[in-house]
């Protein structure tokens, strides 16, 4: 699914320059999910934008379903990130005056699905989460724990191979955090493949396997 190979990131801040990712070599197979941990300044978001397609490496490698991104072109790079990936974050960035449905439909309308499909297609997803009953709801008449189970239906909908997960528990209390990780496991146990970005060590081993980052290089294991 997911290859790197001497992946390298570089910025320049104050003058000098900071390996945000230092020769990153990694490899994650279909059905896979893992735990990417470290705290922050670890080069852990810089590495989620890169697996999302959302930035180009310096220098290295990067495979994505048989595709080499690093090769690609940014309306290249758009395209994959539409039909290959579901993104999750932190903050749910749900449209506010759309409902639950409405935002769920969201990615099938950059893909030009038609209107009676997208909404069939939306409530299965919402379906899928538990919440087809809050379907008409804005995501100011839900929980916390609601929005993101809207957005991780959201990130479903266009049927990507892989679900990017930034910090989804960080905005929740400890128990909703629990049924939101219980609902990842579920999808994973069904078969998708999930990478969850997080610094929280008890979120992190609910994955299968982990990886910690720090200063832009990668270890496997809980070496935070």
């Amino acid at each position: 699914m997911i290859t790197m190979h001497g992946i390298e990131k570089k910025y320049e801040l104050g003058g000098s320059v900071v390996h945000a990712l230092d020769h990153i070599d990694l490899t994650i197979e279909t059905g896979a999910f893992v735990s990417i941990i470290g705290p922050s300044g670890s080069g852990k978001s810089t590495l989620m934008n890169m697996m999302g397609c959302l930035d180009k490496p310096d220098a290295g490698q990067y495979t994505l379903g048989g595709s080499r991104i690093d090769r690609l072109k940014d309306r290249e790079l758009a395209d994959i990130r539409n039909q290959k990936i579901g993104f999750i974050f932190q903050n749910f960035n749900l449209l506010g005056k759309l409902t639950a449905v409405e935002n769920v439909e969201l990615p099938l309308i950059y893909r030009g699905v038609k209107s009676k499909e997208r909404r069939t297609r939306a409530m299965e997803c919402l379906m899928r989460v538990g919440l087809e009953e809050r379907a008409a709801h804005l995501p100011s008449q839900l929980s916390g724990g609601q929005q993101q189970r809207v957005a991780i239906a959201r990130a479903l909908a266009g049927e990507p191979q892989i679900l990017l997960a930034d910090e989804p528990t960080g905005a929740l209390d400890s128990k909703t955090s629990e049924e939101i990780m219980r609902l990842l496991t579920e999808l994973n146990d069904n078969g998708r493949t999930i990478v969850l970005i997080t610094h929280d060590l008890h979120v992190a081993r609910k994955a299968k396997r982990t990886v910690s980052i720090r200063d832009g290089r990668l270890q496997e294991g809980e070496h935070i």
